[in-house]
Parts: structure tokens; sequence; C-alpha cells
């Protein structure tokens, strides 16, 4: 299930967003976390099973929601959950589209995520 970030899993989330490749500097990652903090179109949430597995970080504009960070605990990778993670985010924003940018596009195309968005699925 999707959960909004919160102050207090800031660490949680600083470990995941550091699996992105373009996130491993510290200084760009705790500029990351201050955009997300404090600009309401940037939004990060958290999938929660039994613990914080992933994060998926997105900014809203419009009619558009833009995946600028997904990134799944090593040890949970391969079972779906980032799939899962874009299809709850999909239902969580109906009215708006859902794409991904530079960064996460490979993901999108590696699990035939902007297939289903043409299909309509």
């Amino acid at each position: 299930m999707l959960i909004r970030y919160k102050k207090g899993y800031e660490k949680i989330a600083m470990g995941l967003l550091s699996f992105m490749p373009n996130e491993k500097d510290l200084k760009k990652l705790q500029q990351t976390m201050k955009q997300y903090e404090g600009d309401d179109k940037w939004q990060l949430y958290f999938w929660k099973e039994e613990d914080i597995t992933g994060l998926i970080g997105v900014v809203i504009d419009d009619d558009i929601i833009e995946v600028q960070h997904i990134s799944v605990n090593p040890s949970h990778r391969c079972q779906g959950i980032g799939k899962n993670m874009v299809r709850s985010l999909k239902q969580l924003h109906e009215q708006k589209k859902v794409v991904p940018n530079e960064h996460t596009s490979s993901f999108f195309e590696k699990c035939g995520i902007a297939d289903e968005e043409e299909s309509g699925t």
C-alpha cells in the first residue's frame, strides 16, 4: 500500500533514494529531500506491506504526474513492488496521466508500464 512521506521517515527515504543512480552524491540526495519536503508539487510515497520496501517520488503538474524516482529495497526486488507502486499511484490520481522522466523511463519500459498506459489498463 502507498503511504505519504512523513519527516520521521527521512532516513528511510534517503536510503531508498540512494539506490537511484543519479542520487549517489550526498549533497544531491539532500537537495532532493529538500525539494520533496518544501515543494507541494513534489510528493514522495512509500510502499509498505509489513515494512517499508519501496519509494516512489513524483512531480504533480496539472494533469500529468511525472515519476522522478522509483526505488525498491534490493532484498525485495523482482517481486512486482515497483509496478504495484505505479499502479497504486495511477489509482490514487485517476484523472492524471502518469509518465516517467529520463531516470525512470527504462524501468517503465522494462516492466511494460508504458504499454499499459497506451492500452488503457
